[in-house]
């Protein structure tokens, strides 16, 4: 083939990437992939780069905006440090079981082996944290790798993908590669199994329908809910997917994460038959294991999961059908249950535990934290996107707050603190049109605050709201529990959120009463720029039902 028509590795990346559809890259730019870098110059609007100041929050980013479409999010990251930091995106999204597809500098091929700079053997090293690692080291196979990091990342459980990429490598010259742009294969139920179900579910007295996981859409979400209007069924969620049904629609019962209501965790065990679509069944969805009997529970199990590994892993199910929240909702749709107008009461009351459990709370100090949430139930628009780490003032956003469309819950089920200002970032450079809060305490917020610059650069105008009680609260919680009175390794010297906002052009306010925080809000929201509220919290509220002097009085 002639010289003129070859192109470089780093070309070759770049038209797969595209072909596949992907349309958003997130990173931070490394000379170990300059290559790759200069062949997205000639893409702008096709493929757009969005730099980040860190690669934790660029892998956040690329995890968020795959858990936002269910497409993979794509992130570059250099060799060495930049992938060690890049790694906690990858544990969020093999947890979260969201499609994401990494791509790393890699030291040339006559280094390896030598410890060069920043060398690590990525296929040994990113083993736990994804279901492929591979290096490319032909540059003709480029198409032939990225269209299978597609398919391994959006099939069966979705998860996540690396790719090492020699510098070398990027910089060969091929001939053009052809590629078929990705289709996921997804599972489908069969007909014995869609039957199975049909008859478990006749015979039941006191059913519990848990949605979450991966792999749904609006349609799915939609025919879930006719599902249950259907049927007169309860309908509660696993832990951090509380988007997956109208939180104010009757048939909603809660959900089943940490700090779950009481009620409604009895009301589980108390079922007869559990149907389980899409959620793995969890540590923090069923309390360490102890809310359902491992292997066997005592209820009647019928789980539907997209990754066929999963059926039966921990729960031994009475029913395991392989199939994915898009595949089987239409059927669920259209089904009616021969029981369906007696769990009619029973919904009814989970409904109401729901409401009771919901009524805001009490707590020390000026600002009450629940009334935040209920005054944001009203004031924002229904699609907004609320993002959050992990930490303590999460228990009230799960709690008080009320998700209304799909997708709009951006939260690591992982637990890993970070996440919400990237993720945050992320949803509103993909949705410009949507509302974005990022909620975040003071501890979760520092350790992605660099990422305001990203904000800024790209116009993403989201609202971060910095819950400040100057320590790492759920550790607190935990050694004041266990160790009263004995602080260590939890206070927290915080810089001036508002000074820090407005280096970075942002508006930004402070809230010391609950009555403060209205016009705060709407002012931020009108701002036409990021803002930043920072609300200000009594030490001693540490979480909706405990309190620090609380815990060491017991």
């Amino acid at each position: 083939m002639a010289q003129d028509s070859m192109i470089t590795g780093g070309r070759a990346l770049i038209d797969a990437l595209i072909t596949n559809g992907a349309k958003k890259a997130f990173g931070v730019p490394g000379e170990s992939y300059l290559a790759a870098l200069d062949a997205l110059h000639d893409v702008q609007g096709a493929l757009d780069f969005i730099i980040c100041r860190h690669e934790a929050g660029a892998a956040n980013m690329a995890e968020a905006y795959g858990k936002l479409t269910g497409e993979p999010g794509i992130c570059f990251v250099t060799r060495g440090p930049g992938t060690t930091h890049a790694t906690i995106g990858l544990h969020t999204a093999f947890q979260d079981s969201t499609p994401m597809i990494m791509l790393i500098g890699q030291v040339a091929a006559d280094q390896v082996e030598r410890e060069a700079f920043q060398e690590i053997d990525y296929r040994r090293f990113l083993s736990e944290v994804t279901k492929w690692t591979a290096e490319i080291n032909d540059a003709s196979r480029i198409a032939e790798y990225i269209g299978r990091a597609f398919r391994v990342a959006t099939s069966g459980r979705p998860g996540p993908v690396a790719l090492a990429l020699p510098e070398d490598m990027l910089r060969e010259l091929s001939p053009p590669q052809n590629s078929i742009p990705y289709k996921p294969a997804l599972a489908h139920p069969g007909e014995a199994d869609i039957v199975e179900l049909k008859a478990l579910m006749d015979k039941a007295e006191r059913p519990l329908v848990m949605l979450g996981g991966s792999g749904w859409d609006s349609a799915s979400v939609k025919q879930i809910q006719s599902f249950a209007e259907n049927n007169n069924l309860p309908i509660c969620v696993s832990f951090r997917c509380q988007d997956r049904f109208n939180n104010n629609h009757p048939n909603y019962a809660g959900d089943m994460g940490i700090g779950a209501n009481p009620k409604l965790i009895k009301r589980m065990q108390d079922a007869d038959v559990l149907l389980v679509l899409g959620p793995r069944l969890g540590e923090m969805t069923t309390g360490g294991y102890e809310r359902l009997n491992v292997p066997v529970p005592e209820q009647t199990l019928i789980h539907i999961h997209q990754g066929g590994e999963e059926l039966g892993r921990v729960y031994q199910p009475d029913l395991a059908i392989n199939a994915t929240p898009k595949t089987i909702a239409p059927i669920l749709a259209d089904m009616m249950f021969d029981n369906r107008s007696s769990w009619q009461t029973t919904t009814i009351e989970a409904r109401s535990d729901f409401e009771a459990w919901t009524v805001p709370t009490e707590n020390p100090g000026d600002v009450k934290v629940a009334a935040l949430y209920e005054h944001m139930r009203s004031a924002l628009p229904e699609d907004t996107i609320l993002c959050n780490g992990a930490g303590n003032y999460a228990a009230w956003l799960h709690r008080f707050h009320r998700y209304q469309t799909f997708p709009s819950q951006l939260a690591p089920t992982s637990g890993a603190m970070g996440y919400g200002v990237p993720a945050a970032i992320a949803a509103k450079i993909t949705n410009p049109e949507r509302t974005v809060i990022a909620c975040a305490g003071d501890g979760c917020f520092m350790m992605s605050a660099m990422e305001l610059a990203t904000a800024a650069q790209y116009d993403a105008n989201v609202i971060f709201l910095v819950f400040n009680n100057s320590m790492f609260g759920t550790i607190r919680m935990h050694q004041e529990r266990d160790y009263p009175a004995r602080v260590s390794g939890t206070e927290l010297h915080n810089p001036d959120f508002v000074k820090l906002a407005e280096s970075f052009g942002m508006y930004a306010a402070q809230v010391t009463k609950t009555d403060d925080f209205p016009a705060a809000l709407d002012i931020a929201m009108k701002a036409g720029k990021p803002a930043l509220i920072e609300i200000v919290i009594d030490p001693d509220a540490i979480a909706p039902t405990a309190t620090i002097s609380g815990l060491r009085a017991q």
